[in-house]
């Protein structure tokens, strides 16, 4: 496969997520504690999604290079 194919690719991936981020913004399996002035997130869902959507994508990617 060509280079620019799998840069056009990925910036059209991270295009789509970058927008869905914005109008989203936090899941609800995204946890945010605050103890004073100390605040602690831990995105569970949004790694979760982002997880899958990265193997999807290079999944794609190897079958589309065989």
């Amino acid at each position: 496969m060509q280079i620019g194919k799998v840069l056009m690719l990925l910036g059209a991936f991270l295009l789509v997520v970058g927008a869905l981020w914005t109008w989203i913004g936090k899941l609800p399996g995204d946890f945010s504690f605050k103890k004073g002035n100390v605040t602690f997130h831990f995105p569970l869902m949004t790694s979760i999604i982002v997880s899958i959507l990265l193997t999807l994508l290079l999944f794609l990617i190897s079958k589309w290079n065989r």
